[in-house]
């Protein structure tokens, strides 16, 4: 079984939820501009190191919603975010603050770890410390193959150098400012843990590309430590555990003036209400598709 990132912080927000997408089939419809946003610009971002017109390869993306019924947040329409995605390509090439050396070899790069309670720590320390020596060299960290009747997956968008310091590199599109304060902030981001973890490089780093009236770029960057990478395995097992055992209770986020399950789009299927849940979601009958990461080729 293939368990990813997406899966686990599925989960842990929500087991019904869980339920809902991963076994029962149910699939949010793309119909997000934010997420089609940042789907395309990751695209021209992988463009723009392969040294190919970034612009243009937005545009074509970006071109196949743009008659499309989408849901634009508040002052967004296409043509504004276009213009937003020109700029923060511009403004990144200018600023020449990212290198990846190889870019077809260290672009989306896919590792896949045995997941196996006996042999869990050992994998940790060793792939630690060459996966921190390969950094350096600036080669594809060394992938554990052990065999395993779970695997964990994940698609990491680079690994690189910021301000010529190496380092796992991921990339973010966002409408707000990431907040940078308290110091340490980004050093507890489950899903850099996560990259930490399954690549076994402590160094991290996110840069956000961030949509306002404005554009502005965020180089931000911290270090996981061994304890977390430790957890997060703890994590991982620990919820697997829980999925194998299939407890699918629900966590009921109406609390108010806070209301996540507002905002999810499985409420109608939580509510039985049919005609709610089928103007968000899409049903794949025999869940075929489990939709552990999104992979994207260059």
């Amino acid at each position: 079984m293939l368990y990813s990132y997406t899966q686990i912080a599925q989960y842990l927000a929500c087991p019904r939820r869980y339920r809902h997408r991963y076994l029962d089939g149910w699939v949010e419809k793309d119909v997000r501009a934010s997420m089609l946003f940042g789907r395309a610009f990751e695209r021209a971002l992988g463009a723009y190191f392969l040294r190919q017109d970034s612009a243009e390869v937005f545009y074509k993306e970006w071109a196949q919603y743009r008659e499309q019924p989408l849901i634009y947040s508040r002052g967004d329409t296409w043509d504004r975010m276009l213009e937003q995605a020109i700029q923060l390509l511009n403004r990144f090439c200018q600023e020449d603050r990212v290198h990846i050396r190889q870019p077809r070899r260290n672009l989306q790069i896919k590792f896949i770890r045995p997941l196996s309670a006996s042999n869990e720590s050992l994998l940790t320390r060793s792939r630690t410390k060459r996966n921190e020596n390969a950094i350096r060299r600036n080669d594809h960290p060394i992938q554990g193959a052990n065999p395993s009747a779970n695997e964990f997956v994940a698609y990491v968008d680079a690994i690189g150098e910021l301000d010529g310091q190496g380092c796992l590199l991921e990339w973010k599109t966002s409408s707000a400012r990431y907040p940078e304060e308290p110091a340490g902030l980004l050093a507890l981001d489950p899903q850099l843990i996560c990259y930490s973890w399954i690549t076994g490089i402590s160094e991290v780093a996110e840069v956000v590309f961030v949509r306002k009236r404005l554009t502005e770029i965020q180089y931000l960057r911290t270090t996981i430590t061994d304890e977390q990478r430790r957890e997060f395995g703890d994590i991982v097992h620990d919820t697997i555990a829980q999925i194998e055992a299939c407890h699918f209770l629900p966590h009921s986020g109406i609390r108010f003036p806070q209301n996540p399950c507002i905002t999810c789009s499985y409420l109608g299927l939580c509510l039985h209400q049919p005609q709610l849940a089928e103007a968000r979601l899409v049903r794949r009958p025999g869940a075929d598709s489990f939709g552990v990461f999104d992979e994207l080729s260059y």
